[in-house]
């Protein structure tokens, strides 16, 4: 077993998978040979992931922002994962609230509910009053779950050094993936990052061009009284989006549903957090989007946030233009722009893969295409051909797939292109002029003006180094190492072979002339070494796999 310190965790883990029948994992925890990768089923591999406890739970949440790793069965049956666990006990809770507030209890809360609204894998959630009448909400690390995460962290990394060892660990990089995982699972117990995180989002949305921010809520972090343990925020009283009657509610005044209203703010929310601000609120699931008692929608939980540099919002806006257009090579395009592997990719194989996808949605209006299932799909796509994508792609799709699943279930009439042209058509704008439309013009008139002073100058040097014949040029093409060794197999094989045939020739000559018995013993040591050889080339042609 690797991993001594951790034996009886192993042990447990075994025995569930055992339990469970994932026949290709027992044999890597035992050191059995288990060179090709065998996953459970996507329920079987929920069930195990519940057996082991509330850290893989966690994980198994984290694996289903993934679709660059798995498949859309796989991503469907992991989002159904609940963290829920029975709560921990008030005694336990309050030593952890003493041990993180500066001032005692009582002087900071004039009540706390010791029965908690939620409880997680990593903390639970209790109502409370500070002593200045102010309602806040606590979020409380479960005690001693730092010392779980980090051996479960351990056994993580010792399963991917093994998975490593395989062609499907290098292929995949494993090991990179799993340290990727663990930061993730290390830094969820960490309430500051996730304060701080709240409070980014909440600057961001207080401001905008394309709905109203006093619409949108996130809560206020106390961070007076928060710590990497306990998290201290303005409580939000409201209800789970999807659970509100809205045959009572009239946001307008006018008798108008507000289901439609509700569901423009949400897009137009969540696309200048993904396309104009990059960073977005990553898990917008039913349970983390309220309405409040005052008609407002509050954004809750923001634990999980993506990240997008300019460039990677520029491609992805492109992208949902080319699929709007079904622009199949387009698509392979901007994919290629995407891809952090440098592996070779066969672009035609790429794009008949994209045109079998798309073709699918040439007889459907747009309204009826679910473009949070286009996006799953591009990324299958990519995996197929070995194209790795960055982790924020797997965010990307899970938020504008939860985005959609909630605003679909909210008003089944939802046109998304309706909902985003006007937002595309924004975004093309500002990635064109900026949002400062006469700064772009100023800065692009200075680059012309250096452009227009640098250039006598370049082409003057490269004149000069063309009529001096010191011109040199740097060519790196891919592939050609490969082809390098192949024409030399190639061209040793042939030496071989013509030397087989002259041994064999001179062979028969001598045999033909021979007149002593030393000519005779000489033509059978030529015939002897024409048939080792040639008998080593065939075996090293079988080999190699290329006979045909």
């Amino acid at each position: 077993m690797f991993l001594t310190q951790t034996v009886p965790r192993q042990r447990e883990i075994l025995e569930v998978l055992l339990r469970n029948g994932w026949e290709y994992m027992r044999r890597l925890l035992t050191g059995g040979k288990a060179d090709e990768p065998q996953l459970p089923t996507p329920a079987v591999l929920k069930n195990i992931l519940v057996d082991l406890g509330p850290v893989y739970i966690k994980l198994g949440q984290l694996l289903s922002t993934r679709p660059d790793l798995l498949n859309a069965s796989y991503i469907e049956e992991l989002s159904t994962l609940q963290d829920e666990v029975p709560p921990v006990p008030w005694s336990d809770v309050e030593l952890v609230i003493r041990q993180q507030l500066a001032t005692s209890i009582s002087e900071t809360f004039t009540t706390i509910n010791p029965e908690p609204i939620a409880a997680g894998s990593i903390a639970q959630i209790h109502r409370a009053t500070l002593t200045g009448g102010k309602e806040v909400a606590l979020k409380i690390q479960r005690p001693g779950i730092d010392i779980t995460v980090a051996k479960d962290i351990a056994l993580i990394q010792g399963i991917a050094d093994l998975v490593a060892r395989t062609e499907f660990g290098q292929n995949y990089e494993i090991k990179s993936i799993a340290e990727e995982f663990c930061q993730a699972l290390a830094a969820e117990l960490d309430f500051t990052r996730e304060a701080g995180f709240t409070d980014q989002l909440r600057r961001n949305l207080s401001h905008s061009a394309w709905f109203d921010p006093q619409q949108i809520v996130v809560a206020e972090i106390d961070w007076n009284l928060s710590s990497p343990k306990l998290l201290v925020m303005e409580w939000l009283d409201g209800t789970p989006l999807l659970s509100v009657n809205f045959d009572t509610i009239n946001i307008d005044g006018d008798g108008s549903a507000p289901q439609k209203a509700i569901t423009s703010l949400l897009f137009r929310a969540f696309f200048q957090q993904i396309y104009v601000n990059g960073f977005f609120h990553a898990d917008p699931h039913p349970g983390n989007i309220f309405y409040l008692q005052d008609g407002r929608i509050a954004l809750l939980d923001c634990g999980m946030v993506g990240r997008l540099d300019p460039r990677t919002q520029q491609i992805l806006t492109e992208m949902l233009l080319a699929i709007v257009d079904l622009d199949v090579q387009r698509c392979a395009q901007l994919t290629l722009q995407l891809a952090t592997s440098s592996q070779p990719v066969v672009l035609s194989r790429l794009e008949n893969d994209y045109d079998r996808m798309l073709r699918r949605y040439y007889n459907l209006s747009l309204s009826q295409m679910n473009f949070a299932q286009v996006i799953y799909e591009i990324l299958q796509i990519a995996r197929n051909n070995k194209i790795r994508l960055p982790s924020n792609m797997g965010l990307y799709a899970k938020t504008l797939a939860n985005l959609e699943g909630v605003a679909r279930t909210l008003n089944p009439e939802l046109n998304f292109i309706d909902e985003i042209q006007p937002l595309i058509t924004d975004l093309v704008r500002r990635q064109i002029l900026g949002n400062s439309p006469l700064r772009s013009l100023l800065r692009t008139v200075l680059d012309l003006k250096s452009l227009s002073l640098q250039s006598p100058r370049q082409v003057e040097l490269l004149l000069d180094r063309v009529t001096s014949e010191t011109l040199q040029w740097n060519l790196s093409i891919r592939g050609l190492d490969n082809l390098r060794r192949t024409m030399d197999d190639a061209a040793n094989r042939l030496s071989f072979s013509i030397l087989v045939g002259s041994l064999i020739m001179g062979a028969a000559i001598i045999s033909s002339n021979a007149r002593t018995a030393q000519l005779l013993f000489v033509s059978n040591i030529l015939f002897a070494a024409a048939s080792l050889l040639g008998l080593w080339l065939i075996i090293s042609i079988l080999r190699s796999g290329r006979l045909n």
